[in-house]
């Protein structure tokens, strides 16, 4: 499952940067003929709003609002200058032009709307990345989750004991199957909810970036909006600085000559945007795709491991293994979830204690929710660093006879489930005769793969 989550994000997140990158390239290639010294001599000016822009995208600190009110006034600096040559023109003159810039819009109304669909599209883009990082780590954690003596002993029960008895080719009953694993992944089944919740958000979003805040005429075509928005001040050059004169006062000659760069070309510039607004709606209706089959991942994991073709007999079948002989299995099924797993005949599971990490994922799930709720109405949402290694190991025991032998009776003396904060390394000890460290969840899904290649071919 995790890469189920982390390929639209690997896709979507390069596509999203090779839009960026085509973007600049076009800049580049047709602004040195286009505008000559404006463009050559503001070169590190057009560098830096991407270089800006990139580094947004990767969730740094970064206000994207600030970060473009910059480039249009640096821009604006220093083409005012390149376009009245004649004028000795100082800092604080500059400063004065800026404070008015908003009323005689210079470049027409290209900057304020590149601020609202670029903020929209470029924090559609990088929640809407984020979130599947997010998706995939608490998969990542989840599974590193240390499980309980009582569920390891219960797995080898499930898995092995039929081939300790010579009935290597009778599988475990369905519903004892069920139980198990239900009871094994107690915790993890609570995260459905908020991952259900995380899904859709992350649908929602997809909806955004591929309609209102979509990130190919938007992302793609910034070139063309800057060199829209240098084309209206080319044109209103005159117009632009007389009203600059009337606030801020008229300029003194300077002793040099009249620039050819006002004789450039004029008027509007077309540029060609080669649309791929077609590979975007793949990627996107892939995406989403994927999202709405792992909405119930974690409630209908112990159907999937317990299926037919992986683990369990037919749930109809009085001649699997039911934790004692060959025959029906009578127990009901329980619930999802630990608050259900209370009267469970195969685990015992104390409801009382939840996994941490687990908690803790539940809470990831549900802040990154809330961002993208953000994100969805266009506000934006600051992100940290949630990346947190965490490593566990472990090994089951072959087939000893307190799990073969009988059912486990639920005394007080049975070790209870252990719950774990975030571990800083693998190996966490269990207290008792053993030192070895517990297995994680994912050696359920590695227990059902071995067992279905080696013990019923």
């Amino acid at each position: 499952v995790q890469q189920i989550i982390t390929s639209p994000f690997s896709y979507l997140s390069g596509y999203f940067q090779d839009l960026l990158n085509k973007s600049e390239k076009a800049l580049y290639d047709a602004f040195p003929s286009m505008y000559g010294e404006l463009y050559t001599q503001n070169v590190k000016v057009f560098k830096d709003l991407y270089s800006e822009l990139r580094r947004y995208y990767r969730s740094s600190n970064i206000n994207l609002e600030e970060a473009l009110n910059e480039f249009w006034t640096r821009l604006l600096e220093r083409l005012f200058k390149l376009l009245n040559p004649q004028y000795h023109i100082t800092d604080e003159y500059l400063d004065c032009m800026v404070k008015h810039a908003e009323q005689h819009k210079p470049f027409g109304e290209v900057p304020r709307d590149l601020k609202v669909k670029a903020t929209r599209a470029f924090i559609a883009a990088r929640s809407y990345a984020q979130g599947f990082l997010v998706g995939s780590d608490v998969v990542k954690k989840v599974s590193q989750v240390s499980l309980s003596h009582e569920c390891t002993r219960a797995i080898m029960k499930l898995m092995y004991c039929p081939h300790c008895r010579g009935m290597s080719s009778v599988r475990p009953c369905n519903n004892y199957c069920l139980n198990v694993v239900k009871g094994c992944l107690a915790n993890q089944a609570d995260l459905n909810t908020e991952w259900k919740y995380l899904m859709d958000s992350l649908i929602g979003v997809a909806d955004r970036i591929d309609g209102p805040y979509n990130v190919d005429t938007v992302i793609g075509t910034i070139h063309m909006r800057i060199a829209e928005a240098i084309s209206n001040l080319q044109e209103n050059k005159d117009s632009i600085t007389s009203k600059v004169f009337q606030g801020c006062g008229n300029l003194k000659i300077s002793t040099k000559g009249s620039s050819s760069e006002d004789k450039k070309r004029r008027g509007k510039v077309t540029l060609e945007a080669k649309s791929s607004a077609q590979a975007l709606e793949m990627l996107v209706l892939d995406a989403k795709g994927n999202l709405t089959a792992l909405k119930t991942y974690w409630i209908t994991l112990p159907s999937s491991l317990c299926s037919k073709r992986v683990m369990a007999s037919s749930a109809s079948d009085d001649k699997c293994w039911n934790g004692m002989t060959k025959g029906s299995y009578l127990p009901q099924v329980m619930g999802d979830g630990l608050a259900n797993q209370i009267n469970n005949p195969e685990v015992e599971v104390d409801i009382t204690k939840p996994d941490m990490t687990i908690r803790q994922q539940i809470m990831q799930l549900k802040i990154m929710t809330n961002r993208l709720g953000n994100a969805n109405i266009g506000n934006d949402v600051d992100f940290q660093d949630t990346s947190d290694d965490m490593s566990g190991s472990g090994s089951g025991d072959s087939c000893p006879d307190d799990v073969c032998g009988k059912r486990l009776s639920k005394s007080s003396s049975t070790r209870q489930p252990e719950t774990n904060a975030i571990p800083k390394q693998s190996g966490h000890g269990v207290n008792g005769a053993s030192s070895r460290s517990l297995p994680s969840a994912s050696l359920l899904l590695s227990v059902a793969v071995i067992a279905a290649q080696h013990l019923w071919r």
